[in-house]
């Protein structure tokens, strides 16, 4: 079983290439950020005709998270407990956006779903700006609400195979950045705050991808031609429990998805797991032959 995560920046600009990626990859369930729609908005019918299921949760052209299955999802969540909002309203959503705990708008910015025994989120952590921005606040206590409900989920099942996925929009290791316009300690994305934020994760979750890929990038700035010069970040992460842990098999990040037309600034960052070592009911949800 193939898992993935993929800013996209922009669904309805790149839904041809991503929909491609998804059969020629043969991936089973990809966390989408950045999507940039309202679900009435998205291209659903190209997902659905590759034989994927979607959910979605969007607001306007900013922001917005989806994840597209071959398999069932259940126990669809937009947004966590005590996610903080941010900024004002959207203009005609006052009544349905929802506000957080600070009183604020709630923002796209995570969907959780169940397939199988697995746990899945998507996750587009706010950016942050700069130091001195209110956006790097809101970054920073948006992570500490989703760290309080990590903690929380694992409490109540420990052998939760679970995994947040996403753009973290945190490079948590000096060789993590390699974009020479930010400067660690001084720039967001490698701050010490904001380090020692992803950090506070580690009782919890755990990076599956860097033991097996150990060095790469999965974010190039469109300016200054960073790409060809490999001036990249790496912020997009597969974060598991352990139990999701102990069953991945392999991973890889998807770099030459940074090539040709039109690609997004960031690219999929994949993970194997065999569903055989998960346990419980999912490995015969996962036996049954795919209907397209």
């Amino acid at each position: 079983m193939r898992i993935a995560t993929w800013n996209v920046n922009s669904i309805r600009t790149r839904f041809g290439r991503v929909v491609d990626w998804l059969v020629r990859e043969d991936i089973d369930v990809l966390a989408m950020q950045e999507i940039k729609c309202r679900p009435d908005q998205f291209p659903l019918e190209a997902f659905e005709n590759a034989g994927y299921q979607v959910e979605i949760h969007g607001l306007n052209q900013w922001n917005g998270v989806a994840i597209a299955s071959r398999h069932e999802m259940t126990d669809v969540a937009r947004g966590f407990t005590d996610m903080p909002g941010f900024g004002a309203p959207i203009k005609g959503q006052e009544d349905t956006q929802g506000t957080g705990p600070n009183g604020l708008p709630l923002e796209a910015r995570a969907l959780g779903v169940t397939v199988g025994d697995l746990r899945l989120w998507s996750l587009y952590v706010p950016n942050g700006r700069a130091l001195e921005d209110p956006h790097l606040e809101y970054k920073l206590n948006w992570l500490e609400a989703l760290r309080r409900d990590t903690e929380a989920w694992l409490d109540e099942d420990p052998e939760l195979p679970l995994a947040l996925m996403g753009d973290w929009n945190i490079a948590p290791l000096d060789g993590d950045m390699g974009d020479p316009s930010f400067t660690v300690g001084n720039s967001t994305h490698v701050s010490a705050p904001e380090r020692e934020m992803f950090a506070s994760f580690a009782p919890f979750v755990e990076d599956v991808v860097r033991p097996i890929v150990p060095e790469g990038y999965t974010f190039w700035d469109y300016k200054a031609g960073r790409f060809p010069k490999d001036e990249g970040m790496r912020i997009d992460f597969i974060m598991g429990s352990r139990a999701f842990a102990d069953a991945v098999t392999g991973a890889s990040i998807h770099r030459d998805e940074r090539r040709g037309d039109a690609p997004s600034d960031h690219v999929p960052v994949v993970c194997d797991i065999d569903p055989s070592l998960l346990g419980g009911t999912f490995e015969d949800e996962y036996d049954r032959p795919m209907v397209f």
